[in-house]
């Protein structure tokens, strides 16, 4: 699975187990306007991290935050380890 199917697939999980309706997910979508609260992206990066190995926010000296949901995904798509 990509990394995009991947962090697609566990937003859609999060929300539903949350009870949360979210936005359209496009790559332009802001993640504050998402329809998520912190604790649904927490458990969105530690699930994350399971299934893809890496947890970018301490991987990575970079301080700046994904503002999108298509920043997000470059994020991990950059940090990702080679399997």
């Amino acid at each position: 699975m990509s990394v995009r199917s991947s962090i697609i697939s566990q937003i859609q999980r999060v929300a539903e187990e949350q009870k949360q309706k979210v936005a359209p997910l496009t790559d332009d979508l802001v993640l504050l306007q998402s329809g998520l609260d912190s604790l649904c992206f927490a458990i969105i990066v530690a699930r994350l991290e399971d299934e893809l190995g890496v947890d970018p926010f301490t991987a990575t000296d970079d301080e700046d935050y994904p503002v999108t949901l298509g920043d997000f995904i470059k994020l991990y798509e950059k940090c990702r380890p080679v399997r």
